[in-house]
């Protein structure tokens, strides 16, 4: 997050500051394949945690959703829910509740792969040479279409339950980090522009979204339209410097964000005691472990330094308003073209690379043989095969664990709800 995020009219017209007197808040769901699970047992659980009193309505609790990855499959289905209100977030988990792998991707098919593992290994590296992926993606196409009403996201932004929603994506073509936002047609609505990354209107498609979700060298990279031209995108975590700003600039003040990332790899969990940790650590790291790693830094490590970066601009335009506000006046203090932006960030409390090997078992065979090959079924190696775990074991474990930092981060989440 940069200071002059803070300080520009907001792309739905209005000032950023002096703070409004209003809230809207922002939901910020970040991106990590399977693992994104765990934001659908955060928000069901939130649902219930904030439902009001028998008799009265519950409004869809957000403005403004922002989806990066399979995150933004997850904000796009709120957004085509966001009409039902708060039931949008119980319909979440209902939704990872019926996936299964091969309702996400399948192995490209070859002569004797359900007997062979070089079989096999040869068709992914036959399907990763004609469309620079590993997997095929057609399925969830398949998916989306079927269980994401677009049509109803429209609706949403014209009824006012629903202020904006946006996708992000990473251009391979060019490099730039994109954000693509739908809002209603009859705000004045303008794009973006900052050094790396860019924004653009248009309606949320399901290619956005298989955009945005397209896990480098497993799925295949997407076209889509941007000033005039056809640029190929991956996965919206790439390249993602500041995951809040688009909440930011589309006029969130209170931002929940839900990542899927974790402060410490599984290998060093799942040791006994340290002497065991430490013989693991003089292991030489399979591709397994390596990828995992790779995989890691993509997906898990631009949210916490965001948000960070939030609160020491927060601590600053408090302390200079102060520091106005007995100098000069209360009213040039206010005066000032800077806003305040509140952010509770939840991330799981527990390693999901451990929770990974717990269930890759699984996994349809044919993908355990890649795997197996890749050392990625052991360890911190298991920290790969979560990304692609799209089976109901793991799914729901990622949601029970969830609703359970739900509960214990109660009192946070009920006063982030609180006006």
């Amino acid at each position: 997050m940069h200071l002059d995020d803070l300080t520009q009219t907001d792309t739905l017209g209005g000032r950023l500051g002096p703070p409004p007197q209003s809230v809207t808040r922002g939901l910020v769901l970040m991106g990590g394949g399977a693992r994104t699970a765990y934001q659908a047992g955060v928000l069901q659980a939130l649902a219930a945690l904030i439902k009001s009193p028998a008799g009265k309505a519950d409004a869809f609790p957000f403005q403004v959703l922002v989806g990066t990855s399979a995150g933004a499959l997850n904000a796009t289905y709120l957004a085509s829910r966001a009409i039902d209100g708060l039931a949008a977030l119980s319909g979440l988990g209902a939704f990872w509740h019926g996936l299964h792998s091969h309702l996400v991707y399948h192995l490209p098919d070859t002569p004797m792969a359900q007997f062979s593992r070089w079989a096999t290994a040869l068709g992914v590296t036959l399907s990763a040479r004609k469309q620079g992926a590993a997997l095929d993606s057609m399925p969830l196409v398949d998916t989306l279409h079927r269980r994401i009403s677009l049509d109803n996201i429209d609706l949403a932004l014209t009824r006012g339950d629903l202020k904006a929603l946006a996708v992000t994506a990473s251009s391979y073509t060019t490099g730039v980090h994109w954000t693509f936002c739908q809002t209603h047609q009859l705000q004045s609505a303008t794009a973006w522009n900052r050094p790396g990354r860019r924004a653009e209107l248009q309606d949320i498609t399901i290619e956005h979204l298989m955009a945005s979700s397209a896990i480098p060298f497993l799925f295949p990279a997407t076209p889509l339209w941007v000033d005039g031209n056809m640029e190929y995108f991956g996965d919206g975590s790439m390249r993602q410097s500041s995951p809040l700003s688009p909440a930011v600039h589309l006029g969130a003040n209170k931002i929940l964000a839900i990542g899927v990332g974790q402060p410490q790899r599984s290998a060093m969990e799942l040791s006994g005691s340290s002497l065991q940790a430490s013989a693991a650590s003089k292991h030489r790291p399979s591709l397994g472990n390596i990828a995992g790693h790779a995989m890691a830094s993509v997906f898990n490590d631009t949210l916490m330094a965001d948000v960070e970066q939030v609160q020491r601009v927060n601590q600053s335009i408090q302390q200079l308003k102060n520091h106005l506000s007995e100098h000069h006046g209360l009213a040039v203090a206010q005066s000032l073209p800077f806003r305040e932006v509140e952010v509770l960030a939840m991330q799981p409390s527990e390693s999901l690379d451990a929770l990974a090997q717990a269930h890759v078992h699984e996994l349809p065979r044919p993908v355990r043989r890649v795997l197996e090959g890749l050392g990625a079924l052991k360890g911190s190696g298991a920290g790969l095969a979560s990304y692609l775990l799209f089976e109901p074991g793991f799914l729901r474990a990622l949601m029970a664990l969830g609703a359970q930092d739900v509960a214990m981060r109660k009192e946070q989440l009920l006063d982030f709800f609180s006006d």
